[in-house]
């Protein structure tokens, strides 16, 4: 390029050449800043541009969604407006399709959805009417409510399809909620209309009551108001409900047909007038009978398509049970559905026996249609069968809307509820399959067909309906559980259904669901349909905080675009943060070889603040706080053009309700997703909230080639374009390439010092990655720096005006030369972006060489390593140190950038080097700097490093020199400290060591330049082994009395209960250990000492108890304490396999065999029961010598009981008394001649009376 004579457009030419031809080199002359600091310049190139006061960071976040020209429809916040969002393509153009729910409100909240027009200069969007043309046929359809448009997908095939989950129909009196889905075509018109929840309805019930009229009814008249109150429900009509009702008691009466009354108010005063049958006899199934007969036949109304349905209401056992069974079995053969009624009040006021009134029970519960539990249930008293009538009505009418619904009337019965005052009616549950399905609440479009989750199916555990051309499936109840998984039991109102999607595999397709209310944490069913249609299910993914809504966003992500399922994204809208707000959480899994889900990351909001909205100081005015990240999970095809397709995650509640989304580009490896660019909504948050409450980007929607992303909040949608994204990529290339101040070649004279100028050339190319659009010219900004990591460069640009004296650095060898070239785009709000996988920067360095007049080094490096240690046991808790001595010689010439570079097993981490050097830890390597050179020399250099003013860089050194050859090896040593990791497992410690340098060095020289250090380890076991056991001492009394019959085996024996546990002590792995207890088990003469009744231990611990243990009639013989150790005696003893838990636990019930110790002769003993752990991987681990064996100590003692005769105790006392005698008459006849009291006298001290007597001998 010439100097200034190239015009724009050869610029731009020159631009778009390929790699082989640099874009441009860098040859224009340059202009100088005069206050430029030195090592700095700036410049500036035609279409290539340099400003100084713009800086470039390296680390900045790229993105290529354009924030600042997006397209906006609006609509009403309060019809929900923007609650879904699709992009859609016809022959008529480019579209957005908003979703609005609440369209209609407040009267009518029939939602629709709009048609918002893309490129056509008018972006007013248009309301479709779907809910009008919204039709399933001859049905009594409810609209009001549907809320169509809460799902919105586009159709592969073409068109979209819109669903109203709230879609309603009326079945006689009763109203569910099916849901519907309208099947649109590409030119807006409603195809067909989807409804697979909805059941045909069957209005004709006929009714009859069968009722015990007995004389123990009483009083009737609660009978009565019970029948008003039922029939009071029931819409009475020839095409609507009959009733027939019979009363009974010895004899059976017709008192009304089913025919008889044509509507309810006549049939309820006739109702009222009944009078009770009366009689001492209950006859009940020949009142069932004559029914069945009878009532049901069309000569007394029956009609032939309608349900028969028999409630029997009695107070008593019947009379004539032995007619049961072929009753029964006929009424099953007549299709009579049954429900019994127990009353219970005669019962308790004749206070009956328990087992008469289960008797009684037991009688109605034969009569109800099975299963029993759900057509059985009573009441205490005839006064509260009133409050049954309700639920007798909904359960019976509900029969209306099926073709098969089974009741559950769950009344639980126990002797105490007998005796209560109150009826037990209160836990009647209605059991629904399809009725209140709400079919469409999600959907999902894959190749074959359609999904639709249909959340409120069987009772609001919803289900998951497959709809093709061909078919519709619907799985049953119970086909999403699989009774061998203990851990997967049936929900409650779990919501399956709430999202669904499907994975695409080289073994098939695997459709996936979530129920985000199981168990109250969520869970995710992965299942695959049989070729029966029935579900299979692969893998169960469960969530793992309450209340966090796992499950309810799903979305499957083909990464790499070769048509196979990569990813599955679960949202936890709901996951509470550590404040306990609701910010939300976003889990990733990764399709693995084996067709399974492995979680490998999760992604997470910026953190939102948050403050009780009537708080001072408080800003905020919604509740409640938190992003809800994970709302919306979209993935969107490729965004930035390299191939891989990328995702956007909404969080609607970020920032006070206004919303915002995450864009994060997908990676061929982990982590798979990169976050790049973080869009919050603009606005105050009034008129549009909830910013990011859905997500689509699939099309181009502005013909630039690039996918355009969709964002929807409530209230309005924006439109993003996305921007291209262009590759700049540059080179440098010095001449020379080494600097050898000892060289004559490249120097020159700047201002009248010797220098080494150093010409430097900078090369760019540019490219755009869209098809679609061809590079055109653009302005490059970039900044050239010297020596960047020096506070005062070594070098300087020709003719920068620089100080003499205080701009010269002091030349050294410490590190080479570097040059860092820093660029961007000038115009970063229009066009392309930068392609954020390529670098902004680059540096390239200038080794400085002094190896004479060889132009090269040849050097000879020798090292040793020792390390301190030949082998280690490293502890729990404490980290043992480990120091590596290394020594490096250098036999030739200098050795420059010489480094060391160990290597090392993760069971050991890199402390620090003695004496300090230039360390650079990486993981499991650490790389030192030991010298540039390495061979130091007394040399002053003094340099300027210089451009010249044409981009052809030429670089100056201005140096003087003086040097003093050191001819002799140079050494160098250091010390190398680590210290063990104990939570790393590895055999041995392994450390690498080797030196290199930039110098060359012949092969045959390499042999010593690296050494490997292996040292065996092994690891103490982290654990903590303790023993807990009650304080207890048996005592055996002589001749006590024992059988050995199995009723008396309780007494025979004495519990001694022993608890081990096994802890993980700090954070080091625990292998799996072997527990073994061992226990004396028979005496010497093969008497029954000690045996283990039962062991219970923790989960996952497997303990092999011993053979059951037989007890025969003991032998006598003597018993010690040395005779009952093991050795002396016969011990037994059983061992547990314990896994790598953080605790777990034995737990061993023991029985002493008393009849061995009664029969033996001891005084006192004692047992020892010892519990040793040990493992199998002793080449690894060592437990502790306080940490191998436990014992517990059993004491028994013998008390010995005996009765002495009579005779002996008769005769002490005889013996005593006489004794006693010759005392006293031996006493008496030595002081028969004693003086009589001759002096008394108070004490001095205590004032008490002291008599002194004696005989004169005795003075």
């Amino acid at each position: 390029m010439e100097d200034e004579e190239m015009d724009g457009e050869e610029g731009r030419a020159k631009m778009n050449e390929k790699k082989e031809k640099p874009i441009f080199t860098v040859e224009d002359q340059l202009m100088t800043e005069p206050d430029r600091e030195e090592g700095r310049e700036e410049v500036i190139v035609p279409h290539v541009r340099l400003n100084s006061d713009q800086l470039l960071l390296t680390c900045v976040l790229s993105f290529n969604v354009d924030q600042k020209n997006a397209m906006s429809f609006s609509g009403p916040l309060d019809d929900m407006f923007g609650y879904t969002v699709q992009q859609f393509e016809n022959s008529e153009g480019k579209w957005v399709l908003i979703g609005s729910p609440h369209s209609g409100q407040p009267a009518k909240r029939t939602g629709d959805v709009y048609k918002c027009p893309v490129g056509r200069g008018d972006n007013t969007c248009i309301k479709l009417e779907l809910p009008k043309n919204t039709t399933v046929p001859n049905l009594h359809e409810v609209k009001e409510n549907m809320t169509m448009g809460t799902t919105l997908v586009t159709n592969p095939t073409g068109g979209f399809l819109a669903c109203g989950p709230q879609y309603g129909y009326m079945c006689g009196q009763q109203q569910y909620i099916s849901g519907v889905c309208a099947n649109v075509s590409p030119s807006f018109q409603i195809l067909n209309s989807i409804a697979p929840g909805v059941q045909n309805c069957s209005s004709n019930l006929d009714i009859v009551f069968v009722l015990d009229g007995s004389n123990s009814i009483y009083p009737w008249g609660r009978i009565v108001d019970f029948l008003v109150r039922f029939l009071k429900r029931v819409q009475v009509g020839p095409k609507q409900s009959q009733v027939g009702i019979v009363s009974y008691g010895k004899d059976v009466k017709h008192h009304v047909n089913l025919s008889q009354f044509n509507n309810s108010e006549d049939l309820l005063k006739f109702v009222r007038r009944i009078p009770q049958h009366t009689g001492t006899k209950t006859h009940t199934f020949n009142a069932i009978d004559t029914a069945r007969r009878e009532a049901f036949t069309q000569e007394r109304g029956a009609r032939t398509d309608a349900k028969k349905v028999m409630v029997i209401l009695t107070d008593g056992e019947s009379h004539d049970h032995n007619n049961q069974s072929k009753v029964i079995g006929d009424c099953d053969k007549d299709n009579i559905e049954r429900f019994g009624i127990a009353v219970l009040g005669y019962y308790n006021r004749e206070n009956k026996s328990a087992e008469d009134v289960q008797k009684f029970i037991d009688e109605i519960k034969s009569i109800s249609s099975k299963p029993i539990q759900d057509h059985f249930f009573n009441v205490s008293d005839e006064l509260f069968l009133v409050n049954i009538a309700d639920t007798l009505g909904r359960k019976i009418f509900a029969l209306e809307a099926r073709k098969r619904l089974y009741f559950v009337l769950l009344i639980y019965a126990s002797l105490k509820a007998l005796h209560s005052s109150s009826a037990t009616s209160g836990n009647f549950t209605s059991s629904f399959e399809m009725e209140m399905s709400q079919a469409g609440f999600s959907a999902h479009a894959f190749k074959d067909g359609l999904l639709l989750g249909a959340v409120g199916a069987y009772d609001w555990n919803g289900t998951v309906v497959m709809q093709t051309a061909e078919s519709t499936t619907t799985p049953e109840k119970n086909e999403f559980y699989d009774p061998k998984d203990k851990k997967t039991g049936r929900g409650l109102a779990e919501y399956l259904g709430y999202d669904v999607q499907s994975a695409s595999t080289p073994k098939g397709v695997l459709y996936i669901t979530g129920a985000p209310r199981y168990n109250h944490t969520g869970r995710v069913v992965i299942y695959q349909l049989t070729k029966e249609s029935r579900v299979e299910t692969v893998q169960i993914l469960r969530g793992e905080q309450i209340g966090s809504y796992f499950g309810s966003v799903l979305q499957t992500v083909d990464v790499n675009n070769d048509s196979y399922t990569d990813l599955l994204l679960v949202g936890a809208p709901m996951y509470m943060g550590p404040e306990r707000d609701e910010q939300g959480q976003v889990y990733v899994y990764e399709l693995n070889e084996g067709g399974k889900f492995v979680h490998v990351f999760n992604l997470k909001p910026v953190n939102q603040s948050c403050c009780s909205v009537n708080a001072d100081g408080c800003t905020m005015k919604n509740e409640p706080c938190g992003a809800r990240f994970g709302t919306a999970i979209a993935a969107v095809s490729d965004l930035n053009l390299d191939g891989l397709n990328d995702v956007v995650i909404g969080a609607p509640f970020e920032n006070d309700h206004r919303g915002a989304v995450y864009i994060y580009h997908g990676h061929e490896s982990k982590p798979y997703l990169n976050l790049v660019q973080h869009i919050p909504a603009g606005g105050d948050g009034e008129k549009v909230k909830f910013f990011g409450q859905s997500i689509h980007g699939i099309m181009d929607l502005n013909g630039d080639g690039i996918v355009d992303v969709t964002i929807g909040g409530l209230g309005g949608a924006s439109l993003f374009w996305t921007r291209d994204v262009a590759q700049v990529t540059s080179n440098m290339m010095f001449e020379p390439t080494k600097i050898n101040l000892q060289h004559s070649q490249y120097q020159c004279e700047h201002r009248g010092h010797k220098s080494v100028c150093v010409k430097a050339t900078v090369c760019f190319q540019y490219q755009v990655k869209s098809e679609k659009r061809h590079a055109s010219s653009t302005e490059i900004r970039y900044n050239v720096t010297l020596d960047v990591l020096r506070s005062k460069a070594r070098a300087s640009f020709i003719e920068q005006d620089l100080d003499k004296s205080d701009r010269r650095a002091q030349l050294d060898f410490k590190d080479p030369f570097n040059v860092t070239l820093e660029f961007g785009l000038t115009n970063e709000d229009q066009g392309p972006v930068l392609d954020a996988n390529l670098p902004r920067s680059i540096t390239k360095t200038i080794p400085l060489v002094d190896c004479g007049d060889q132009l090269k080094c040849i050097t000879d490096l020798s090292l040793t390593a020792v390390p301190s240690e030949k082998s280690m046991l490293i502890p729990v808790k404490l980290k043992n140190k480990l120091d590596v001595k290394i020594d490096i010689i250098n036999k030739k010439d200098n050795a420059y950038n010489t480094k060391v570079i160990l290597n090392f097993t993760p069971n050991i981490n890199y402390v620090k080097v003695e004496p300090e050097k230039e360390c650079t830890p990486d993981n499991m390597k650490v790389e030192c700097a030991v010298g540039y050179p390495f061979l130091e020399r007394n040399a002053k250099v003094r340099f300027r490093f210089s451009f010249r003013r044409y981009i052809h860089f030429t670089f100056h050194f201005t140096y003087v020199i003086t040097f003093q050859r050191v001819i002799s090896h140079q050494q160098e040593s250091f010390k190398v400290r680590f210290e063990t990791d104990s939570t790393r497992i590895n055999e041995n410690i392994h450390i690498n060591v080797t030196t290199i340098s930039d110098s060359e060095e012949n092969p045959n020289t390499l042999h010593d330049n690296n050494v490997e250090i292996s040292l065996p380890v092994k690891y103490e076991a982290g654990v903590i082994f303790s023993v807990s056991h009650e304080e207890k001492h048996i005592i055996i009394k002589d001749g006590e009395q024992y059988s050995l019959k199995d009723s008396d085996f309780g007494r025979m024996t004495e519990e001694v209960n022993i608890s081990y546990t096994v802890e993980k002590a700090g954070s080091m792995l625990t292998p799996p250990l072997d527990l073994k207890v061992t226990y004396p088990y028979r005496s010497p003469l093969d008497n029954v000492l000690l045996f283990p009744a039962s062991v219970v231990s923790s989960t996952g611990v497997n303990c092999k108890k011993p053979p059951a243990t037989k007890h025969n009639k003991p032998k006598k013989e003597t018993l010690t304490r040395f005779l009952l150790e093991c050795g002396q005696t016969q011990c037994d003893s059983f061992s547990c396999f314990i896994p790598e838990t953080n605790k777990s636990q034995v737990n061993v019930t023991f029985k002493v065999w008393k009849p061995t110790f009664i029969e033996s002769e001891f005084s006192s003993l004692k047992m020892m029961v010892n519990a040793t752990l040990t493992f199998k991987q002793s080449h690894l681990f060592e437990l502790g010598s306080n940490a191998k064996n436990r014992n517990v100590t059993i004491p028994i003692s013998k008390e010995t009981v005996g009765g002495i005769p009579i005779w002996i105790i008769i005769l002490s006392i005889l013996i005593g008394l006489l004794i006693l005698a010759l005392i006293i008459f031996i006493f008496w006849k030595s002081h028969k001649n004693c003086i009589v009291p001759r002096s008394t006298r108070w004490g001095a001290r205590r004032g008490v009376v002291s008599l002194f007597v004696g005989c004169p001998d005795m003075r």
